[in-house]
């Protein structure tokens, strides 16, 4: 089976206010049409996604977060096993980790990290959170339409 080389997943609760960056991000990149991109979305990183992560070049997981820098931060990710990795909730290095335990090397992954600040079941996304999510995607285009280092 081909794969696109690219694959982002976001992840988060569109119904949990600002826990919404991640799958709203995901919906955009998806709009823009991107060829060599394929677009995930999900409440939480399981173990199941590590399949997804076959055949790719590169991928970038994305999520909301309180602790990240505004208006959002890139990290480079490496696959570890961690306490999620025996969880319904897993983070992304253990998803890497779980891809390694079962392929063999993952590859290249980053994580998009965008601040958020109002979590509460039935709150809207933020102004603030919107911000943080165009200037995400600004960032993303140049990246997901670069070729990989």
């Amino acid at each position: 089976m081909s794969r696109a080389p690219i694959l982002v997943f976001g992840w988060g609760n569109p119904a949990r206010g600002d826990d919404a960056l991640g799958p709203l991000f995901v919906d955009a990149v998806e709009a823009m049409g991107l060829p060599g991109v394929e677009c995930l979305t999900d409440f939480q990183l399981q173990v199941e996604h590590a399949l997804d992560l076959e055949g790719r070049s590169r991928v970038l997981f994305v999520d909301a977060s309180f602790g990240a820098p505004e208006p959002f931060g890139v990290a480079p990710l490496r696959a570890r096993r961690d306490d999620s990795i025996t969880t319904h909730a897993m983070t992304p290095q253990a998803v890497l980790q779980v891809y390694r335990d079962l392929q063999g090397e993952p590859p290249p992954a980053w994580l998009l990290g965008m601040r958020g600040e109002r979590w509460a079941l039935g709150d809207p996304l933020s102004a603030s959170a919107r911000r943080h999510l165009d200037a995400a995607l600004h960032w993303a285009r140049d990246w997901l339409t670069r070729p990989p280092a």
